[in-house]
């Protein structure tokens, strides 16, 4: 009998289809893997950004991962949007009613036009609750700088230690991501807690307007990686990987008028 590798994302809808709910299901069957969802809100969003969002009620959220994690399973897990301390705490609460392992969480906090998707609240409960949970986190540097209480990263050299810093507070290895920063040559950081290593995982900045959605991306596909029983460095290669091959292949492509998204299916086309 053949197995699926499953990966189930928690996360929020974007009606545009390049983010959230939508990219991770195109990302992790990319990857190879079975894609199973929990909404926790739906956006009214396009290219030109956000314009309303709309919670998802916590019982029908709550059914959601019930009804995935005790039928289907997960290899692994993939967060994204949770707008509230309320929704924090739930998720908290049935991943580890069932137990789920390779959780990968990217604390998104604010969306590529600039709108702001978690409440003041949720980020304490986000940091205290669910991180320690996490095998992995993955932050841009705007949402390394809340999670670092506020402090600036404006320099590619301060990423190694913030890294380690996340990851020691947290109890996740993190996978820092570089691309708020100016340089031509972007090295994402990866300090795997694991075994107390810093990798870095270097590549030339594609210019293109098409970054909508990159952060789901990865983090998806870090979770398929893991799902696929990869190690830790390997997967966050692999994850890198992917993630530039979807901007590159996505580049040139004009989709509505602001921030189009990447090429999730570009392996496809080769």
């Amino acid at each position: 009998m053949k197995h699926y590798r499953k990966v189930l994302s928690i996360a929020g809808s974007d009606s545009g289809g390049g983010a959230g709910i939508q990219a991770d299901i195109k990302t992790i069957s990319a990857c190879g893997c079975y894609a199973a969802t929990a909404i926790t809100a739906i956006t009214v969003q396009n290219t030109l950004g956000v314009q309303a969002v709309h919670a998802v009620p916590t019982e029908i959220l709550r059914g959601q991962i019930d009804a995935v994690l005790s039928d289907i399973g997960a290899d692994a897990v993939k967060i994204g949007m949770l707008h509230s301390s309320e929704v924090v705490r739930l998720v908290r609460e049935m991943l580890i009613r069932f137990k789920a392992g390779n959780i990968v969480l990217d604390p998104v906090m604010v969306s590529t036009s600039g709108h702001r998707l978690i409440e003041e609240d949720a980020i304490a409960s986000l940091r205290t609750e669910l991180l320690p949970l996490a095998r992995v986190i993955t932050p841009n540097i705007p949402e390394a700088e809340i999670l670092l209480g506020g402090r600036k990263l404006s320099f590619q050299s301060e990423l190694p230690d913030a890294a380690r810093e996340l990851a020691e507070s947290s109890g996740a290895s993190v996978l820092l991501k570089a691309g708020h920063l100016s340089e031509e040559d972007l090295s994402d950081i990866f300090y795997d807690l694991e075994d107390g290593k810093c990798y870095s995982l270097t590549s030339k900045r594609i210019h293109t307007k098409n970054t909508h959605g990159t952060g789901c991306t990865m983090s998806s596909a870090f979770a398929s990686m893991l799902a696929k029983g990869m190690s830790l460095p390997d997967a966050a290669k692999a994850a890198k990987d992917f993630i530039n091959g979807a901007i590159h292949s996505g580049k040139d492509y004009e989709i509505g008028h602001g921030f189009g998204p990447v090429n999730h299916l570009y392996l496809q086309e080769n």
